[in-house]
């Protein structure tokens, strides 16, 4: 039943691209330039970056000067901690990346790795200093309040989603011996670069195809449905289709929480060769987007 729904949609989405080759060509030359403009510069050399940490075994380094703090808030292991920078600083889907890396390499168990990707695979900072706040709320006094609302959500989550997955303090560790770092090599660099460049690839891939998605869903009266489709797109089109301060910025920050199905399908494919589960991440997505809506709307009702 499931591959024959997906070949409707399939027939559907080729046919519908038929049809509308100008909302064809407008969604993906702005999927596009998204990719290009923003998301390349912005996560490759984070890619790159913490390929090469895990590669050379670096993050040993820094589990030992992160582990401490994020092991008593998080009760993470060490090397968990490294996850929880990645996913809280570089953005989609880097902190799902990162988590399903270590699995893989058996650095953390399987029950951390559910547990680190239910809160650290967030917005980054700079999206939602530059893009949500700069650009799009256009007002720099929400600046604070929102990076501290968007950060705080997955936080209290975590104190749930622990007890979910029977997380302990101190019941985290290893899965091996911490390694020292090994020699840097160019062997090592090429393969990091090849790695990151095949995750940006499988992302641009994403955009353009969610972006050509949304083109469609803005000629339907309820467009602003569709902004669950992408959340580049969807952020104006909440903003300039509700005029109720309380509902949009409300909306915007579930939404930035959430991230989207365009970043629930690019966490999938961050996931493959783990049995991490994207279902469970999706549900823990929208736990955290009902807690980011509460934070949101107690904000705007005491403060504006």
């Amino acid at each position: 039943m499931k591959q024959i729904l997906y070949a409707i949609a399939s027939i559907a989405f080729f046919f519908l691209m038929l049809c509308f080759p100008k909302e064809t060509l407008t969604g993906a030359r702005e999927g596009l330039l998204l990719w290009f403009q923003i998301v390349l510069p912005t996560l490759l050399p984070f890619l790159i970056a913490t390929n090469l940490l895990i590669s050379t075994n670096s993050i040993f380094y820094i589990s030992r000067l992160c582990g401490p703090l994020f092991q008593r808030l998080f009760c993470v292991s060490p090397n968990g901690s490294f996850a929880v920078l990645a996913g809280f600083l570089c953005g989609y889907p880097v902190g799902a990346k990162v988590t399903a890396d270590m699995v893989k390499t058996n650095r953390i168990t399987l029950t951390e790795g559910k547990y680190l990707l239910s809160f650290c695979n967030n917005t980054s900072p700079a999206f939602i200093t530059g893009y949500i706040v700069m650009q799009n709320l256009k007002e720099e006094t929400l600046m604070f309040p929102t990076l501290l609302i968007l950060y705080l959500s997955p936080v209290l989550c975590s104190f749930i989603f622990r007890r979910w997955y029977h997380i302990r303090p101190r019941q985290t560790a290893f899965c091996k011996t911490q390694e020292k770092p090994l020699f840097f090599t160019f062997d090592i660099l090429d393969h990091g670069i090849l790695n990151a460049f095949e995750t940006i690839t499988k992302i641009g891939g994403y955009i353009i195809l969610f972006s050509i998605l949304f083109s469609f869903g803005k000629r339907l009266p309820s467009a602003v449905i569709f902004s669950l489709l992408e959340i580049t797109n969807g952020i104006p089109c909440i903003l300039s289709s509700i005029s109720n301060i309380y509902a949009s910025y409300t909306l915007v920050l579930a939404l930035s929480s959430f991230g989207g199905i365009c970043a629930i399908a690019q966490t999938k494919a961050m996931l493959g060769g783990t049995k991490l589960s994207i279902v469970f991440y999706t549900l823990e997505k929208l736990i955290t987007a009902a807690v980011t809506s509460l934070l949101a709307l107690s904000y705007i009702k005491i403060v504006l």
